[in-house]
């Protein structure tokens, strides 16, 4: 290589690593041996029992494994999701089960096809179609986002921003090119719910303008004080260009299901049903109605959430005003400040080799933004899917080192 080409390639960015945060974390503590028994807390994977009614319900169902299931859902399972969707949320009006609720094997799948399907419904973008995504994010979001041939960017979701995007820094010439806007509330990972102010001005902009709002909403029945709004509540009585996505796996400790939904704006899930009918997973009938019974019962709900509250409880007194930690409104997971401990690698490597917790260092879940910056750069994931006393040994044992 030549002088010349030395030079411009130092100038380049730095390539992006687009894998999965949980392959990039096991190379990084590869061949370091725990301080400590394990402890894992970076997977966002519900620990807590399930449900009693899930094996009575997919016995009486089994010979329905014998049948393709239709594409968009059982029908008692759509009606089911409209009812819970009426009782939690105050709609405009009620949903229409027929047209505006699909099942999704899971979410995930729902939120990477979901842009594909955008790309097809949006009116041809001013320039560079883009698929805007907060950051830190879901990794479902960027990889939908660049299957569809969309350019992803990322939006800060910082402290000073209430770790949501600002939707006032989003300029005019961006928001012609949007094909789709991806929100979390309750957010993963900071745990940060979005207002009705919030979400109404977000749902302005995608009718103005023409884009989609994908509201991942998975976290949405584990709050501390008050429920979090929905953005169908704040999308008018057609729910216009809204679409928002729920799940079984975090609401009833279900993540082996994969049971999930979409629902709203019935002129985009009707082309989504067809991308959908080529290209998605059925979801077997039995696991269906397990979803049936889940969204008729509120007492494992509430069960679940009470649970998650002790352990945020000795989170309070264990962390306490370390790191910046403050109580989450959402979500069950810690977002924590270790930048004065060396970043979020350096602090995940050492809680694995000095006190064997496993942790997920904020930068693997965030991008690189234009100046260089990564707003996960000095954070670190806790989630607080374990029970009450292996939370609190591992809390314990991350203050210790973190001394």
């Amino acid at each position: 290589m030549t002088t010349a080409q030395r030079e411009a390639t130092s100038s380049l960015p730095p390539a992006v690593d687009s894998r999965s945060p949980f392959v990039r974390l096991t190379e990084l503590i590869a061949g370091i041996e725990p301080g400590k028994p394990a402890i894992n807390l970076s997977v966002g994977e519900p620990q807590h029992p399930i449900p009693p009614f899930v094996g009575p319900v997919l016995a009486a169902h089994l010979n329905e494994f014998g049948r393709y299931p239709a594409n968009k859902g059982i029908e008692p399972f759509r009606k089911a999701v409209a009812g819970w969707l009426g009782r939690r949320y105050k709609l405009p009006r009620p949903i229409d089960a027929e047209h505006e609720v699909l099942v999704l094997n899971g979410t995930r799948e729902g939120l990477f096809l979901a842009a594909i399907a955008a790309t097809r419904w949006v009116e041809p973008r001013a320039g560079k179609p883009a698929v805007l995504i907060p950051n830190p994010f879901y990794a479902a979001y960027s990889a939908g986002a660049l299957a569809a041939g969309c350019e992803p960017v990322y939006m800060p979701a910082t402290r000073e921003s209430g770790f949501l995007p600002d939707l006032d820094a989003l300029d005019e010439a961006l928001l012609k090119r949007t094909v789709a806007f991806y929100i979390a509330s309750p957010s993963n990972p900071q745990g940060a719910v979005a207002d009705r102010v919030y979400l109404e001005k977000l749902a302005g902009l995608a009718r103005r303008y023409g884009f989609l709002v994908f509201a991942d909403e998975c976290y949405c029945e584990i709050y501390s004080t008050d429920a979090p709004a929905g953005m169908l509540e704040t999308s008018g009585p057609d729910f216009a260009n809204v679409v928002v996505f729920h799940s079984l796996s975090k609401r009833s400790n279900l993540p082996g299901l994969r049971v999930g939904f979409v629902a709203g704006d019935r002129r985009f899930l009707g082309p989504f049903l067809e991308l959908r009918n080529v290209a998605a997973p059925q979801v077997p009938g039995p696991a269906q109605h397990v979803g049936v019974a889940a969204y008729n019962d509120e007492t494992h709900v509430e069960e679940n959430r009470r649970l998650y509250s002790a352990k945020f409880d000795l989170a309070d007194q264990i962390v306490g005003d370390r790191y910046g930690y403050k109580r989450p409104e959402g979500g069950f997971f810690l977002w924590l400040d270790v930048a004065k401990y060396g970043g979020s690698e350096i602090v995940t490597k050492r809680l694995w080799q000095e006190a064997g917790v496993r942790v997920v260092p904020g930068r693997y879940l965030a991008r690189e933004q234009a100046d260089g910056s990564n707003p996960g750069a000095d954070y670190i994931r806790v989630a607080m899917v374990q029970d009450s006393a292996t939370t609190a040994e591992a809390l314990h044992r991350l203050v210790a080192v973190l001394k």
